[in-house]
């Protein structure tokens, strides 16, 4: 009886090994992928290093954190249109003006590409909507991305 089982037990061991039948292999064929047509990039938010500066950028905005947002900014970074303004005077000028939230929320907005700059809200970026509130500006400075505006009008 033992060797009945041992016998069996082999068979059993040697018929799981064999492939299946030539027919059963070409009757499945795999799944066909639809091919995604690439859409043309209307902004480089999926671009890694983008997407880092923009989480760093508004990570340091919601703890007002002046010394990292410095590190952040161009040198000319704009703050004002009516009169224009640039360069320091900006974090003064974002207390006394109460603008913390304002730009903590334009920064939470999609970012999208207008000429070298991407900008926020995309909004701004439709000539046919007549944007003229708050928005923001980054461009890249020597191949790395930098905080080159927040103005409104």
């Amino acid at each position: 009886m033992r060797i009945f089982a041992l016998l069996l037990l082999a068979c059993a061991v040697g018929l799981v090994g064999c492939k299946a039948p030539r027919k059963f292999h070409e009757q499945k064929t795999p799944a066909k992928t639809a091919k995604k047509t690439p859409e043309k990039p209307t902004e480089e938010s999926s671009d890694v290093d983008f997407q880092a500066f923009v989480g760093r950028l508004r990570k340091a905005v919601a703890s007002h954190d002046v010394a990292t947002l410095k590190t952040m900014m161009t040198e000319d970074f704009g703050y004002r249109l009516n009169p224009e303004a640039s360069g320091s005077g900006v974090f003064q000028y974002w207390d006394d003006q109460g603008l913390w939230p304002e730009l903590q929320g334009i920064l939470s907005e999609k970012f999208v590409k207008k000429g070298p700059f991407m900008v926020a809200p995309p909004q701004f970026a439709d000539p046919s909507l007549n944007y003229d509130g708050y928005r923001a500006g980054i461009r890249r400075v020597n191949g790395s991305w930098k905080f080159a505006y927040f103005v409104n009008g």
